[in-house]
């Protein structure tokens, strides 16, 4: 007689278990379509700013668990699964540049006897966060030691010196034979170039 009894309030317990898991359920396939449906939100997480997504996400899971009338603490933990993954997905993008100063332009130019030289510490210069103007050859005289060349009073200045120290070159303001030259710093490479630290 007592079996009757403890049968009943299993059920509801059982039928609630169901209401659960059928709320984790859409709570998953909301976050699944929205981390791969959403192209129009690739962009804004592009450009560093990866806390948007999981907002979105939190809102339109939150307002799928209200209708069930389910308790409320049951429905944040189905959230949290759903956010994880489009936080991982917006993780890839790394930063390029190292904080701080901004990196301004660069022309490269081969001063030495090393055919192919200013194409080489162009590619160090461009994995290193700056952006490559252009190479060429410098054949208006002779450069003693590999020297990043800024205008002096500008923005060139400190990202002259941080490329000078990550180069391992020497910096300088430009000289008059390139201070009419376009904006940006200017590389010249010797044989002396050492090219970028290795760093372990």
């Amino acid at each position: 007689m007592t079996s009757p009894e403890s049968a009943s309030p299993s059920r509801p317990a059982k039928a609630a278990g169901f209401a659960l898991l059928g709320v984790a359920a859409v709570a998953l396939v909301i976050g699944v379509i929205s981390l791969f449906g959403g192209g129009s939100d690739t962009p804004p997480v592009a450009e560093g700013s990866s806390s948007a997504p999981p907002p979105a996400t939190t809102s339109v899971a939150e307002s799928s668990a209200a209708p069930s009338s389910v308790p409320p603490s049951s429905a944040p933990p189905a959230t949290t699964s759903a956010a994880a993954p489009t936080t991982s997905a917006a993780v890839p993008p790394p930063p390029v540049t190292q904080p701080g100063v901004a990196k301004e332009p660069v022309r490269v130019y081969n001063n030495s006897t090393i055919t192919g030289l200013a194409s080489k510490a162009s590619d160090e210069v461009k994995a290193n966060g700056w952006t490559v103007a252009g190479t060429g050859n410098y054949s208006q005289g002779t450069i003693p030691t590999t020297t990043v060349y800024f205008r002096p009073g500008t923005a060139e200045e400190a990202s002259a010196k941080e490329l000078a120290g990550v180069l391992r070159a020497r910096v300088e303001p430009r000289f008059d034979g390139i201070e009419s030259s376009a904006p940006g710093i200017i590389l010249i490479v010797t044989n002396d170039y050492q090219g970028a630290a290795k760093s372990k």
